[in-house]
């Protein structure tokens, strides 16, 4: 079984989760520990690729001061490999009362997929209060998590959608958001061209945008 979070919660790690695409395996391990070194433990790894679980066992076992999890987790048995590959923390886009139910059952942190006041009340009704808000910028961005606070300010938000830099502060500012995922720390070309400095140096700005926000 992974090892607990060190704060307990994957929204009070770091401001930003970077959300990688992982194409190549090898790639995984100097692209966690740029993203380490900028000051961003706590990394997605989404199953995207068949990749993917050989990159999060990748980052498990040789980088330890990352914190990886699993991303774009649609199934209970993704939900499983996901934990025995080595995931600290799971995160789907959505989710449904048999995914759900894996979750739990996988002992990590994790983050259900809501994008609807209904999904949101359903999870809060079934004892979890902390949720991915995808896909953010298209489901209404900060003016609906400002507006979902009133009613429902028991829920914290990772907002992963069309995020970017210019536009991560106003979800930070935000009471009910504890961070948010994003991409734009490793761009495609800087990943094909293993330019893990300049993956280091995004890094370390997305890691600076905290003091405008509320995660720290």
């Amino acid at each position: 079984m992974p090892s607990p979070l060190p704060a307990g919660s994957v929204l009070d790690l770091a401001p930003v989760v970077p959300v990688l695409v992982v194409e190549d395996a090898a790639d995984a391990v100097p692209l966690a520990r740029a993203l380490v070194a900028g000051g961003l433990p706590a990394i997605e790894v989404t199953l995207r690729t068949p990749a993917a679980l050989d990159a999060i066992r990748a980052v498990a076992e040789e980088v330890p001061e990352a914190v990886v999890g699993a991303g774009t987790v649609l199934t209970p048995a993704q939900a499983a490999d996901s934990t025995a590959a080595g995931a600290r923390f799971l995160v789907s886009p959505g989710w449904t009362d048999a995914l759900l139910e894996a979750l739990r059952a996988s002992g990590v942190p994790f983050l259900p997929g809501v994008s609807t006041v209904c999904e949101v009340m359903a999870l809060l009704e079934r004892g979890v209060r902390e949720m991915k808000f995808f896909p953010a910028q298209a489901a209404g961005g900060t003016a609906y998590l400002r507006a979902l606070h009133g009613p429902l300010p028991q829920a914290r938000f990772c907002p992963t959608g069309g995020i970017g830099p210019d536009s991560a502060p106003g979800y930070l500012a935000l009471p009910n958001v504890g961070c948010v995922g994003g991409s734009w720390m490793v761009p495609a070309d800087a990943v094909a061209a293993r330019d893990w400095a300049r993956i280091e140096r995004l890094a370390r700005a997305a890691a600076a945008l905290s003091a405008g926000g509320t995660c720290r």
